[in-house]
């Protein structure tokens, strides 16, 4: 069972006016996995399209999404996958890819048909692509790490790049994820904008018990998005996309746009925010 939801560009301004339905309506992303079900958003934002495929006792099967406009959803796109539960299996273009807990698989536009089976939580994030770049599996142990932050500040992190520049090259695609340190929880803070790509986060490993306060906005004008475990949150070019939970969790970054450059962003001054 395929169900897919759009979602239109928002302009600051009106997001200034929203209310926190308003705000949840167009940004947050809920319920992305059901078993026996791919659900999909559909996101003018760069036309990234984020969801959840979760296939439990049989064999589910991404093939045409009316939204995208063509026979088949990867003829003019690439895909990020990662396996957010058990071990299990991702087939495209004829070849099984074993995905691992915490592996990402990137297909190639062009691939046909997806189908995705075993006990796996696959997240998935899709782009629009001018040009192929290979299949690749890409488990944690071949992905990029950078330490970052400090326990003083309650922001001690690695961030694993998979679909990344330093590990392989796509099309518009990058795709990671954020592990946090004992005792941290704030991510991406200090926070930054970069105007020439929009991102979406998926935030999981999360108690749920427990809540990841999602911030965005302009510096000036910030709004929060209390976010579950397995929810996701749109951002757009023009917000800031920070957070901090009130247990540890994790949260897979996904972003496209004009640049690939990881480290293209604008920062922006603590003094700043409002």
């Amino acid at each position: 069972m395929l169900t897919v939801t759009t979602r239109y560009a928002i302009d600051p301004n009106a997001a200034k006016a929203m209310d926190t339905t308003q705000l949840r309506d167009n940004f947050h992303v809920e319920g992305m996995f059901a078993e026996g079900e791919i659900r999909l958003t559909y996101s003018h934002y760069d036309r990234m399209i984020v969801g959840g495929a979760v296939p439990g006792k049989g064999t589910l099967t991404l093939d045409e999404v009316k939204e995208c406009g063509t026979a088949s959803i990867l003829d003019r796109r690439e895909m990020g996958v990662l396996n957010i539960g058990e071990p299990a299996t991702i087939s495209a273009a004829g070849v099984d890819h074993a995905v691992g807990s915490g592996d990402m698989l990137y297909l190639e536009m062009g691939s046909g048909k997806i189908d995705f089976s075993g006990p796996g939580r696959f997240y998935i994030v899709s782009t629009p692509a001018h040009a192929k770049y290979p299949t690749r599996l890409v488990t944690i142990e071949d992905a990029a790490s950078v330490n970052m932050g400090a326990a003083e500040t309650a922001n001690e992190r690695t961030i694993f790049q998979f679909i990344h520049p330093d590990v392989m090259e796509t099309c518009q695609l990058v795709m990671g994820y954020t592990m946090f340190h004992g005792g941290s929880v704030w991510n991406t803070m200090p926070a930054h904008l970069h105007d020439r790509r929009m991102e979406a986060y998926l935030y999981f490993n999360l108690d749920d018990a427990n809540r990841v306060f999602h911030f965005m906005g302009q510096p000036e004008e910030t709004r929060h998005i209390v976010m579950k475990n397995e929810e996701g949150v749109l951002s757009p070019p023009w917000s800031i996309h920070c957070g901090a939970g009130t247990g540890s969790y994790t949260f897979c970054w996904a972003m496209a746009g004009d640049n690939v450059d990881y480290k293209d962003v604008e920062m922006v001054a603590m003094e700043d925010l409002r």
